[in-house]
């Protein structure tokens, strides 16, 4: 139970790390303020002298004040949810490098010249056997992939697997989508998407999330092929999708207002979820053991005046290019 997050604060050529175990959820609310708040709120919750992996850290962020970096993943729930936390960001992080760590971990410990793989063991990355299940119902598909066929056109479905699951099947999932059936045009942008081109030997991909292992290339099966990631950019795809099945142009005006009505909100009372689940009645003989870190709440950032001014300012300022291009 919980949401763990790691964060990581270099300054003067050190840097520490802290843990919440309830604050995965809260990463993007923790930066929104600027990298003096974020700073404080990391500050404030507590230091720890270990990596959390790959498996069990669920968000986090490294804020470098030396070279004025800043890295963070965390689970958003829509496509206009990460555009909208990356816009704000844009603006309180004025002067900032603002990446978001497409690697997971891996990108944090990158940055500090640690590797990708210290938070992960040799060969972790999950491989499948190649298999496709055309969604003919679901609109709102978690991906979408796309195939150039060998008379130029291209051929495009919704799926309920996240993108990079696609690329993990190897090539041999080309041949299953040739005979695939087509899936309904989407109502909603998903998640990230794959773009598979045999003639060129290319893959291309793009994510509003996590899509751990993917610097790792070529990923197995994927010998003489060239990737090319375009981290959060879906236009290229954008541009190849037939007609008949473009990507959805939702604003991010009902985005900006959720991070809005969310500012000042606390954090999940997670003393308050131990005490339910451990009350609930359990498998005879078994007693439930509570992991001291759950009890240990989240410290929120807690903004200045003037920051929380500024932050509100970033909110409220209507995003240029909020449509889909």
């Amino acid at each position: 139970m919980g949401a763990r997050a790691q964060y990581v604060v270099v300054e003067d050529g050190a840097w520490q790390r802290y843990y919440s175990h309830w604050a995965a959820n809260r990463v993007v609310d923790d930066l929104l303020s600027g990298p003096a708040a974020a700073t404080r709120c990391f500050r404030a919750n507590r230091e720890i002298d270990e990596w959390l992996d790959d498996v069990w850290c669920e968000g986090a962020a490294l804020v470098d004040h030396d070279r004025r970096v800043l890295l963070w993943f965390a689970f958003v729930d829509s496509w206009a949810d990460h555009l909208a936390a990356r816009a704000v960001l844009a603006r309180t992080w004025t002067g900032w490098d603002v990446r978001f760590a497409h690697d997971g971990m891996g990108d944090l410990t990158h940055h500090l010249s640690l590797g990708r793989d210290l938070t992960r063991p040799p060969g972790w990355f999950e491989t499948f056997e190649a298999s496709w299940f055309s969604d003919t119902e679901s609109t709102e598909p978690r991906s979408v992939v796309s195939l150039l066929l060998p008379d130029g056109s291209v051929r495009a479905w919704g799926s309920a697997r996240e993108p990079i699951e696609h690329v993990a099947d190897g090539p041999g999932l080309i041949d299953l989508l040739v005979a695939s059936q087509a899936t309904p045009p989407l109502t909603d942008m998903p998640y990230g998407g794959a773009h598979f081109d045999p003639q060129a030997r290319t893959v291309s991909l793009w994510a509003v999330q996590t899509v751990a292992g993917i610097h790792d290339w070529p990923l197995p099966g994927w010998e003489n092929w060239v990737l090319d990631f375009r981290g959060d950019d879906h236009t290229l795809q954008a541009g190849l999708l037939p007609v008949d099945f473009p990507f959805p142009q939702p604003p991010l005006t009902a985005a900006l207002r959720r991070l809005s009505d969310g500012l000042g909100t606390p954090p999940t009372d997670g003393a308050a979820l131990i005490a339910r689940a451990t009350g609930a009645p359990g498998p005879e003989g078994t007693t439930p053991v509570v992991n001291p870190a759950s009890l240990v709440p989240h410290e929120p950032t807690d903004p200045t005046p003037a920051e929380l001014a500024e932050l509100r300012m970033a909110v409220d300022e209507p995003v240029t290019g909020a449509e889909v291009d």
